[in-house]
């Protein structure tokens, strides 16, 4: 069966727009990042771009439990599902930026299952208990897509405790960056960066830091959340970004650390890859020829992936998406 191939987008003041050149251009799905304190709302972004769309699927990619109570976000899902009928899927997590650019941890994942038990309980219509009491939708006509609603929801996992909750809960898994070896589901999505090479172009050239650096810094970013200082140091250019971020007090540090995820390079991010982190660019993002992004793009498929959601990084994200269309064979 053919690999699916999405797009993704961190939602902004133009997303709307490109989810519709998306659309022109064949991708399958349009996932939205939910990270408030770096981006447009998910739920506002998705709504514009249904009004723009006729065919692409939308939805939250992926939704952070802590960040909204339940019934906002099934009402949320109701309303995308009264502008997109048919169209609508849900990833939730335990959250990275979303939660990491509030000072905050993941979520403990037996929090995001029953955060999940809630959100599909009131999408079929049921009466579900939360904070001590019974709560349920009772969106009257014309206000919600009418219960039961039908949508599938993915869990954002890549361990061993997230892929429990999918495998007992969700439609499937989101991955990001490399799959999620572990997972079973028919429904396998992988997130992924970079940029497809013009004639003569390498990984370290300069249009193609700008378009892929944010993709690999983004390594960066992760890696000293979850590992620490010893982690990033380990990668080219580690030390160098790391300089940067510790300048900043440790009680301030978690609002610099992730600035400019996955949009734009910071003058941290420059220094990790001028430092030698742009050399991972081709190891750590899908940055190939066109001819070698179909060929990784099979390899996925024989991996068991089956949905590709591609995020264009840098100053022209139509190139990107088109180029991207293109050496998927859209």
């Amino acid at each position: 069966m053919p690999i699916a191939i999405s797009a993704a987008f961190p939602p902004g003041l133009d997303t709307p727009n490109l989810i519709a050149l998306a659309e022109d251009l064949g991708y399958e799905r349009a996932w939205v990042y939910d990270s408030p304190a770096l981006y447009h709302d998910v739920w506002i972004t998705l709504a514009r771009a249904a009004e723009r769309t006729e065919r692409i699927g939308l939805g939250p990619g992926v939704l952070v439990p802590s960040l909204r109570h339940p019934m906002v976000n099934a009402a949320a899902i109701a309303t995308l599902c009264d502008l997109a009928p048919g169209r609508v899927a849900v990833a939730i997590g335990a959250g990275f930026t979303g939660r990491h650019v509030l000072g905050q941890k993941p979520m403990r994942w037996a929090d995001v299952r029953t955060y999940v038990m809630a959100i599909k309980g009131l999408l079929r219509g049921e009466e579900v208990e939360w904070d001590g009491r019974p709560i349920r939708m009772v969106h009257p006509r014309g206000f919600g897509a009418p219960r039961p609603i039908e949508v599938p929801i993915l869990i954002g996992a890549d361990g061993p405790k997230g892929n429990a909750v999918a495998e007992e809960l969700g439609d499937g898994t989101m991955a990001a960056g490399a799959p999620n070896a572990n997972a079973t589901g028919e429904w396998r999505a992988l997130l992924t960066f970079g940029t497809v090479l013009d004639d003569g172009e390498t990984p370290t050239s300069e249009r193609v830091i700008e378009a892929a650096g944010p993709g690999v810094a983004v390594v960066l970013h992760g890696m000293y959340e979850r590992g620490g200082p010893e982690v990033v140091d380990r990668f080219p250019g580690g030390a160098e970004w790391r300089a940067g971020v510790e300048e900043i007090h440790p009680r301030h540090r978690h609002l610099a650390t992730h600035e400019g995820h996955l949009v734009e390079l910071t003058d941290r991010d420059r220094a990790g890859l001028s430092g030698g982190l742009s050399e991972l660019i081709g190891a750590f993002t899908l940055t190939a020829p066109a001819a070698e992004v179909g060929e990784r793009l099979a390899a996925y498929a024989a991996q068991g992936i089956t949905e590709v959601a591609y995020q264009p990084c840098g100053p022209d994200s139509q190139r990107e998406l088109t180029a991207f269309a293109r050496a998927a064979g859209l």
